[in-house]
């Protein structure tokens, strides 16, 4: 048994998917980064989610925004795997779900990501170059990275 994906927007979202993405998120984001953070920033209306499941459960997730929302291109944001399958690889699977996402539902290559530093290798991985120097969001360290 493999990670399924899907693509939903909002209001399309079960209550249980909405509660399962928000608590990876802040499981993640809040808690295991020891963040203190409003990570329900009012956009998630504005979003598509892309949701990673396995076993009936959401264990990934990101959020895909279009071009103009959040930067001048689409971006991707949110990007997520469940500690407990971070071992799978999954973040690869992941990030390709997202990048085909915004090609589909969005008709662009043009993405535009704010990635925590650490992280930088990953995503170059998948086609994203550094662009200017880091900053610091929620008090981590940052890039803006752009795929084209």
């Amino acid at each position: 048994m493999s990670i399924q994906f899907k693509i939903k927007p909002f209001n399309a979202l079960s209550v249980q998917e909405l509660y399962e993405s928000l608590k990876v998120r802040a499981d993640v984001f809040v808690v295991e980064q020891n963040c203190v953070y409003p990570d329900v920033d009012g956009k998630d209306d504005k979003a598509l989610h892309l949701l990673g499941t396995f076993d009936g459960k959401v264990v990934a997730y990101a959020r895909l925004f279009a071009p103009g929302y959040y930067f001048d291109n689409a971006s991707i944001g949110r990007v997520v795997i469940d500690a407990a399958y971070r071992d799978r690889k999954w973040g690869h699977n992941l990030m390709q779900a997202a990048i085909t996402g915004i090609q589909e539902y969005y008709n662009t290559t043009a993405i535009t990501i704010s990635a925590q530093l650490y992280l930088k290798k990953f995503y170059e991985g998948h086609g994203f170059v550094q662009e200017g120097e880091g900053y610091l969001e929620d008090d981590i360290p940052h890039i803006r990275m752009n795929r084209l």
